[in-house]
């Protein structure tokens, strides 16, 4: 497969994940989210979920499945969010190996393409589902309000070499669906 097309998510939300919401998933027959948690949930300078977050994992739950699978190797940051959360979890993933993903999807008990993997990097969390062939959605990183001015120089940069070996990504467009993908 084109590097073009392991680099390509399937869903551009140009925004938070608090964006995602069930009318999406089901528009997109989604009935599971595997879910990464550092810059996707939480960012990675937090220890908690916010309170938007437990809203929004409540209002998407009669949805659909979630597990949360994190490259993060710190059991007492990655439970302590978990358990917030009410979420099954999995930690030093090792994305963009597709073993942890696999694992997450079999426990939900769904075919993978009814699966997606939601994350804000390409070279982990997109790849990693692209390779396994879920449903791929990338989000903008969620950022700790008192670090707002902090940058992406790596996203921004996986961002650039992915659009240099020919993903089509239109962050000028908000929900951008990849027509090509479905």
């Amino acid at each position: 497969m084109p590097w073009a097309n392991l680099l390509q998510p399937d869903l551009i939300l140009g925004s938070s994940i608090l964006d995602l919401t069930p009318e999406r998933l089901q528009e997109n027959n989604l009935k599971g989210l595997v879910l990464d948690v550092d810059d996707t949930l939480v960012p990675v300078s937090m220890t908690e979920a916010s309170p938007e977050l437990r809203e929004w994992v409540n209002a998407v739950r009669p949805t659909v499945n979630l597990w949360l699978v994190s490259n993060n190797i710190s059991q007492v940051r990655i439970s302590r969010i978990a358990k917030s959360l009410n979420a099954p979890y999995i930690l030093g993933a090792g994305k963009p190996s597709r073993r942890k993903l696999r694992q997450a999807v079999t426990a939900m008990g769904l075919p993978a393409h009814q699966v997606a993997m939601v994350g804000d990097r390409l070279f982990t969390d997109v790849l990693a589902g692209n390779r396994l062939g879920m449903f791929t959605i990338l989000v903008e990183p969620m950022v700790n309000p008192a670090r707002v001015s902090h940058r992406h120089v790596l996203r921004d940069f996986e961002v650039w070499l992915s659009q240099s070996l020919g993903a089509t990504l239109p962050f000028e467009q908000q929900n951008a669906t990849n027509p090509d993908k479905l």
